[in-house]
């Protein structure tokens, strides 16, 4: 007769191959008291980038892309989109995978005499904050279990105004949903329904201490190369380092520069990413969660519908049992 362990490897393990929409609240109890950063929890790089706008203004910032916007839109543009695509599945959509780390870049677009505020990855996207912050609050309604990491980051044109009225928006749509700063140790699953908690709030800006509903920015470790096995290199190097405190990203999302876009016009971030998943998703395969130095807590990655990440992700888990 298997024991209790074996049991609740066997149902996890089911888990993994049905329906991750509720892997939180179907974690074996056993981990219901870990602290949320030692568990592993799969995450999407530039998360809002599944609705890039073509037709939107290039970010300011980036000189060479617009001057090569205002000579030629007609190869620009296209390039742009295709290489700073990270992501074709909608919030609700990765939601439903079992993504729960988002990154959330956010950026006013210049000269827009109004407040609303967009994503940005080279160019601006379609839906607004405020339109995507509600589609987390009306997802999270029906999960009343499961819980999100919205890490605000790389604010662009903001004001400080703009900053305090965000902030206050999101207050306003999650209210008693929001966990404030505390010890991370204390924030375990158990903990956080027993308080109705469902959202932790990263905010990457000074700002942030004068909210207590709001948490620092968290560290991610970035390779910044195109080289999967250059990737995979840093991020063990990370780990000889040793993990943060707290919670932190690993990213194994592949990131091209200029000489490799200009050498494979043809190809696309996507092309580029596809094709290694199955070696990074090796890789993630044989980490663990966990406090100890060389653990890993957040993963996230590109085109989280490959089906590669969020599998080997929460697989890890098991290793915590």
């Amino acid at each position: 007769m298997a024991d209790s362990r074996t049991t609740s490897l066997i149902l996890f393990s089911s888990l993994l191959q049905n329906q991750c929409a509720h892997w939180m609240s179907d974690l074996p109890e056993t981990l219901w008291d870990e602290s949320l950063c030692n568990l592993a929890i799969p995450g999407s790089h530039d998360s809002m980038t599944y609705c890039l706008d073509l037709n939107s203004p290039i970010k300011p910032s980036e000189k060479i892309l617009n001057f090569l916007d205002h000579v030629i839109p007609c190869i620009t543009r296209p390039e742009i989109y295709k290489w700073c695509r990270t992501q074709e599945s909608s919030i609700t959509e990765q939601l439903e995978a079992g993504i729960r780390f988002f990154d959330l870049r956010i950026a006013h677009k210049p000269n827009d005499t109004s407040d609303c505020l967009y994503f940005i990855h080279g160019i601006f996207t379609t839906v607004t904050v405020l339109e995507a912050l509600k589609e987390f609050r009306l997802w999270l309604e029906t999960h009343p279990k499961e819980v999100v990491i919205l890490a605000c980051r790389f604010f662009d044109a903001m004001n400080k105004q703009q900053h305090h009225e965000l902030i206050q928006e999101m207050k306003n749509l999650f209210g008693s949903k929001i966990c404030p700063k505390t010890s991370v140790e204390l924030v375990s699953l158990r903990r956080l329904w027993e308080l109705g908690c469902q959202v932790i709030i990263s905010y990457d800006d000074s700002i942030a201490k004068d909210y207590p509903e709001l948490w620092p920015g968290m560290p991610y470790w970035w390779a910044d190369t195109y080289d999967p096995k250059l990737l995979v290199q840093y991020l063990e190097t990370q780990k000889q380092v040793g993990r943060p405190d707290g919670f932190f990203v690993a990213g194994i999302n592949l990131t091209e520069d200029w000489w490799y876009i200009l050498t494979h016009l043809h190809s696309s971030l996507k092309r580029l990413t596809f094709p290694n998943y199955p070696y990074l998703s090796d890789w993630i395969k044989k980490q663990g969660p966990g406090p100890g130095k060389h653990c890993f807590n957040i993963i996230a990655g590109d085109f989280i519908g490959a089906g590669y990440l969020v599998p080997a992700v929460l697989a890890l888990n098991n290793k915590l049992i």
